[in-house]
C-alpha cells in the first residue's frame, strides 16, 4: 500500500490539531508537516516533499492563488488541495486557475474529504458541489449545446478519461498542459450537464460518445 505523504495549512491551530487527528485514523496518510502560514508553509513544503498539500486559503501572506503557484513552482508533481470556507468567485476562480487539484469546503464529510486526498494524490480535480456549481455557471454557454457540438480536442480529452488516464497523463498524451486539460473538462461538463469526471463518461457512453 503506498502512503500518501500531506501537508496541513491553515492558520488556526485547532483546525490543523484536528485534520492531522482525522487524517492519522487512514492507514495510507502520513502527516508529515504543518504551516501557520504561507511562508511557513513554502518552507515546510520544500523540505518534505509531500504528494499532496491541504491549504486553506485566506493566510499571513503569501495566500491564496499566489501561495498555490509559489507551491507548484517550488515543488512541481505536488498536489494542492484547497480546504477552506469561502466559496466566492473571488476566492475560488484564482485558485483553480493557479493551478489547484480542487476546491473542498471545511464542512465537507470526513469520507468525502479522505476521498477527495487520495483522488486529487490521482491527479483527479476535486470541487466541492457548490464549487462545481459555481464553475460550470461560468463557463456554460447561454444557449445549451448538446454533446454533437464537442470539439474535437474535448472528444479526445474524454476518451482518455474514459480510460482513467489522470489529468497529468492526459496531458503528457495530447501534449498539452495539465491546466488545458481542466479548462477542457470543464467544459465538456458544462455541455454535458454533469459534474464530474465519472458522471461526464457515463453521459458520453449513454449517448454514444464514447
Amino acid at each position: 500500500m503506498t502512503t500518501l505523504r500531506l501537508v496541513v495549512v491553515d492558520d488556526h491551530p485547532v483546525v490543523r490539531d484536528g485534520l492531522r487527528g482525522m487524517l492519522g485514523t487512514q492507514p495510507d496518510f502520513e502527516v508529515v508537516g504543518e504551516a501557520a502560514g504561507g511562508a511557513e508553509a513554502l518552507t515546510v513544503v520544500d523540505s518534505v516533499r509531500p504528494d499532496v498539500v491541504l491549504t486553506d486559503l485566506r493566510l499571513p501572506e503569501p495566500s491564496g492563488g499566489t501561495l498555490i503557484r509559489l507551491l507548484l513552482e517550488r515543488v512541481p508533481g505536488v498536489r494542492v488541495l484547497v480546504l477552506t470556507t469561502h466559496d466566492t468567485d473571488s476566492d475560488v476562480l484564482p485558485a483553480i486557475e493557479a493551478g489547484a487539484i480542487g476546491y473542498l469546503l471545511k464542512d465537507a464529510p470526513r469520507e468525502e474529504l479522505f476521498r477527495a486526498v487520495r483522488a486529487a494524490a490521482r491527479g483527479e480535480t476535486v470541487l466541492s458541489p457548490s464549487v462545481a456549481t459555481l464553475l460550470l455557471a461560468r463557463v456554460r454557454p447561454r444557449h445549451p449545446l448538446t454533446e454533437t457540438q464537442l470539439s474535437a480536442r474535448e472528444r479526445e480529452v474524454l476518451a482518455l478519461v474514459a480510460q482513467g488516464r489522470t489529468n497529468r497523463e492526459t496531458a503528457a498524451a495530447l501534449f498539452i498542459s495539465e491546466a488545458t486539460v481542466k479548462t477542457h473538462l470543464l467544459h465538456i461538463y458544462a455541455k454535458l450537464e454533469v459534474p464530474d469526471r465519472a458522471s461526464a463518461v457515463s453521459a458520453a457512453h449513454r449517448r454514444g460518445l464514447l
